[in-house]
């Protein structure tokens, strides 16, 4: 049904004010396509905050952090589009000199948040309650583990690619050790969708995220360009590679590996008590 026939029903998308997911969505924030019968209301928060709201059922679509997704399954499904994978490469611990993963143990380390994945990565990592953390807004970590605030920091986003520019040394990439661990890639985030809207209604509306994505990847370059409107020290050609890492063949659907990794993540983490057991992962599209 047309958008103007008077029946456009509003939905609240949230996502993170970071580069890749501005490159998604791109296509839908500057109107480049037919979003038929329904408008989107774009929310802007740090993953954290989205991860809280999720938990409350605020937002229509959401961003989320894997990890938090057993606490929402009641209330929310996956879209199979959207998903954020770690192929060989992922989150990081980083720290002003250099030291053995071992040596984490024990330290204070600046984290994004408790219920990111990045976070229940490093306590399956290094074993859970082994150190202590102070929750630090994830673009202020590296800056916070440079003035001694904190041990170490557990950094996402584009700190995974200007954590140098701090002068600051690379103790384990988290998305490196999980495929090492498991042959699978690490899934660090991805979207969900309201049950309450209803089978059909979210089948279309996964179907309009996919086609966002797949126009942002197909003019890439004019995607990027929007997206630097949320790159912290970065340029377009560090921009772009930081889109490579996480819009990709995985964004467009996990496929049955990217399934299979979600199931794992989740797994492991009920198994040392991080997450309630999630039970048949639905996923929409």
């Amino acid at each position: 049904m047309p958008a103007n026939a008077g029946t456009t029903k509003e939905l609240t998308l949230g996502h993170s004010p970071d580069p890749d997911d501005a490159f998604m969505f791109y296509g839908l924030a500057r109107g480049k396509l037919d979003s038929g019968r329904w408008a989107f209301k774009h929310v802007l928060q740090d993953i954290q905050t989205l991860n809280d709201r999720a938990l409350r059922g605020e937002l229509d679509i959401t961003a989320i952090s894997i990890h938090a997704y057993p606490y929402v399954a009641d209330k929310y499904a996956l879209t199979s589009c959207g998903g954020s994978m770690g192929d060989g490469y992922g989150p990081m611990v980083v720290a002003r000199e250099p030291m053995a993963v071992e040596d984490l143990r024990g330290l204070t380390i600046a984290v994004p948040g408790e219920m990111t994945t990045a976070f229940l990565a490093l306590n399956l990592l290094l074993g859970k309650e082994t150190f202590k953390h102070n929750v630090v807004m994830f673009d202020e970590i590296l800056e916070s583990v440079a003035q001694g605030k904190a041990d170490a920091g557990l950094i996402i986003h584009e700190g995974q690619l200007t954590y140098q520019q701090h002068k600051l040394n690379k103790i384990v990439d988290l998305g490196e050790w999980w495929q090492s661990t498991t042959d699978l890639p690490l899934p660090l985030g991805g979207n969900c969708i309201r049950r309450d809207l209803g089978s059909e209604p979210m089948i279309e509306v996964a179907g309009i995220l996919k086609r966002s994505i797949e126009y942002s990847l197909a003019h890439r370059s004019e995607a990027v360009d929007y997206a630097l409107n949320y790159a912290r020290d970065m340029g377009k050609e560090l921009a772009d590679e930081f889109v490579g890492m996480y819009v990709n063949k995985w964004t467009i659907d996990y496929g049955e590996v990217g399934r299979r990794a979600i199931r794992e993540l989740l797994s492991r983490g009920a198994e040392i008590g991080m997450v309630p057991p999630v039970g048949e992962i639905d996923f929409v599209g």
